[in-house]
């Protein structure tokens, strides 16, 4: 990065903005329902790291049906048919609620006339959703979903998607992302990015990339 006259970097201000939605923005965990359904915490934790896997959903996320989903894996656990059918019949139930902090940022953003994109990992029978739950997505001037696209993030395809699509210069784009793969990933595209892990971090690197005047006191 160049320097200017102070000997300090130069910063230039991002033109685009791309939020992660799941986890920078909603809370979604499965453990919102599960822990209904589960006396013991380690059961809990056991089905959710052995039968309904991270890996199994994330095949949801890339465009697989629900209900083929559940019958394979029905086929595999049927003595768990009822907690595996909940995962997508109760599947709302795991949506927790914004972010805290983070939609005001959103917000803040928006009122800058900054430029609001979103890339998240998500089914696309699920989004509705939240769509309906959550009226800030409306804010946002487009939406890539990776069920609807058919590739998860970190895939570079799903990236060059967003960018074809938006026409996005990734240098002059910022991508906010709590995953560390994903992160690194828009990188590798060009991207600026930042490892979201609270809306005080993040306001403080959206100040110091021009996107917001200040930290406003008592901010998150």
């Amino acid at each position: 990065m160049a320097a200017n006259a102070s000997g300090m970097p130069d910063v230039t201000r991002p033109t685009t903005v791309v939020f992660d939605l799941g986890g920078v923005l909603i809370e979604w965990d499965p453990r919102h329902l599960y822990r209904q359904l589960f006396a013991d915490p380690d059961q809990m934790e056991s089905f959710l790291a052995e039968v309904t896997t991270a890996e199994w959903n994330a095949h949801q996320d890339a465009g697989r049906p629900w209900a083929e989903a559940v019958e394979l894996l029905v086929a595999e656990h049927p003595e768990r048919r009822e907690l595996i059918e909940a995962f997508h019949r109760r599947w709302p139930e795991m949506l927790a609620g914004e972010i805290p902090g983070t939609v005001d940022l959103l917000a803040d953003l928006r009122i800058a006339g900054v430029r609001l994109l979103a890339l998240s990992n998500w089914s696309a029978e699920m989004f509705p959703v939240a769509r309906e739950r959550f009226d800030f997505l409306a804010w946002f001037e487009g939406i890539v979903i990776s069920g609807e696209v058919g590739v998860n993030k970190p895939d570079r395809r799903i990236f060059e998607h967003l960018v074809e699509q938006f026409a996005i210069e990734p240098a002059a784009a910022l991508f906010i992302d709590d995953s560390s793969a994903n992160v690194e990933a828009a990188a590798a595209l060009g991207f600026r990015t930042i490892q979201f892990t609270n809306a005080r971090a993040l306001r403080l690197e959206l100040v110091r990339l021009g996107l917001l005047p200040h930290v406003r006191v008592g901010s998150p």
